[in-house]
């Protein structure tokens, strides 16, 4: 359990967060920006007696402390602020005004830095969260995965965290050796980083970075690979369980760059094209069976407005998590796929089901049809829009929602498969099809006589676009979807 929780703890004064923001931050003190609407209108939809309700996050935001080294020197001297410049507490109370309940600072690594980490970063952390006790702040970094780019690399909240991230760090991030060291640049290293983890009493959290933003084609990968998603997952199952749907620095087109900082191959709606495509990457994995989910991210180091292209956590890109306010069922529900991602706030809250004969899964979970009941699965979306205004100072308007399903026909004996030629856009609905219920609105389509193991999954969007188009100069605004992971149905 946390030992913070979001409720009864006492407001931080101005003096007190200009004193601990830094000096030359970008800074707005608590309270001085209006949090999207999904702050007060939180529904809690307890499952039984778990009480969980959807909670905005982002895993994947810099501080000054994704800074630069110098070797010229022994050992490497660290310079703060040379990549991303806000402190810790910073983007806590940026996060916290944006509506998120939930952040995690992830520093770039370099020689040694796992030092840095240890000695530095992680005091400002534990201070971070006694100034902004309302985020629950997470200790990790973006780690250096070897053979492959950047990704989260999320502890868990215990008295041993520090050490832990030290260990793994100084053991296989790619870039802390110093001098240098080739062999941790392999794909057989990052396979041995993964079991050690999955071996940890503490089990971390592992999600691949911007996975196409290498990429130079549609299909044409660069660094990440589907074989080394395949060979990471199989190693770790319930360590590495995902990558960015949607990528940071989304506020690119703001500033005349791409959306993603994508420069080879696009974006698509503002997700990574092994989201995006309808029957890619993402459906060839699931289309395994495996367990692989999506989140969205700021990746923020500097704001769009101070010569960065990026917007502060929580003020474009959410990942919701049912949970409850507490660090281990945040990191359950990451974990378990409990989870769905928008940008612009189209909405918060998306709850997915299927059901047959009195059973029912969500997002993340399984349902079991018997082979000698009737086997119609009924799904149910669930969704309510943002009430007030967003990031943007608009209220956003969702125009159509899609129903994706693809069939689970088992391990793919191609490694290298990006591909899932079963999945389809079964049914898109538009707002005439919707029944409102309060602030919330249903969808109900019925799975005819399913005869495979498939899983089902939505998307949503405000524009008139069937499939995303590639991203050009457009602004993130005019240009917002959301999506839920898959609930899976099986038949025994």
């Amino acid at each position: 359990m946390a030992d913070i929780t979001d409720s009864g703890q006492p407001q931080v004064s101005r003096r007190q967060l200009v004193k601990f923001a830094g000096v030359g931050a970008t800074f707005v003190a608590a309270g001085s920006v209006a949090a999207p609407a999904q702050a007060d209108d939180e529904q809690e939809r307890g499952r039984g007696s778990r009480n969980r309700s959807w909670r905005a996050g982002d895993h994947h935001v810099h501080s000054e402390y994704s800074g630069d080294f110098d070797t010229s020197v022994t050992p490497p001297r660290f310079h703060k602020g040379a990549d991303a410049v806000y402190p810790i507490v910073t983007n806590a109370i940026m996060a916290k005004n944006f509506g998120l309940t939930w952040a995690m600072c992830t520093d770039h690594g370099g020689p040694t830095h796992s030092k840095v980490n240890l000695e530095q970063a992680y005091p400002d952390l534990l201070l971070s969260r006694k100034l902004v006790p309302e985020v629950l702040q997470f200790w990790g970094m973006e780690f250096d995965a070897p053979a492959l780019d950047h990704h989260t690399l999320m502890i868990p909240r215990h008295d041993d965290e520090a050490k832990m991230l030290f260990e793994l760090e100084s053991r296989f991030a790619k870039r802390d050796a110093f001098p240098n060291d080739p062999g941790r640049d392999t794909e057989a290293k990052m396979v041995e980083f993964l079991k050690a983890a999955k071996d940890m009493r503490q089990k971390p959290l592992v999600i691949a970075h911007h996975a196409a933003r290498s990429a130079t084609g549609l299909g044409v990968y660069g660094q990440d690979t589907p074989r080394e998603f395949r060979n990471g997952n199989d190693a770790a199952p319930d360590v590495y369980v995902g990558f960015e749907g949607s990528p940071g620095h989304q506020a690119g087109p703001l500033v005349g760059g791409a959306r993603g900082g994508y420069g080879s191959h696009p974006t698509y709606g503002g997700f990574d094209q092994m989201t995006a495509r309808v029957g890619g990457l993402w459906d060839s994995l699931l289309g395994e069976g495996r367990r692989w989910w999506i989140t969205a991210t700021s990746d923020s180091h500097v704001h769009w407005t101070r010569g960065g292209s990026d917007f502060w956590p929580g003020e474009y890109s959410k990942t919701y998590v049912h949970a409850r306010q507490d660090y281990a069922d945040i990191m359950d529900g990451l974990r378990n796929g409990r989870i769905f991602v928008t940008t612009g706030d189209l909405v918060t809250s998306l709850d997915v089901t299927a059901s047959n004969r009195g059973r029912k899964a969500a997002a993340g979970e399984s349902l079991t049809v018997r082979r000698r009941d009737r086997n119609d699965v009924e799904i149910e979306i669930c969704f309510r829009p943002l009430k007030g205004k967003n990031g943007n100072g608009v209220r956003p308007e969702i125009r159509r929602v899609d129903l994706i399903v693809g069939e689970i026909t088992g391990p793919n004996a191609n490694r290298d498969a990006d591909t899932n030629p079963t999945t389809k856009v079964v049914a898109r609905f538009g707002p005439d099809q919707w029944r409102r219920d309060g602030d919330e609105y249903y969808v109900r389509h019925t799975l005819r006589d399913v005869q495979t193991n498939l899983y089902a999954r939505v998307r949503g969007t405000g524009t008139n676009e069937d499939e995303p188009l590639a991203d050009g100069k457009e602004s993130p605004w005019d240009d917002l979807w959301f999506y839920s992971n898959p609930v899976f149905v099986h038949r025994v």
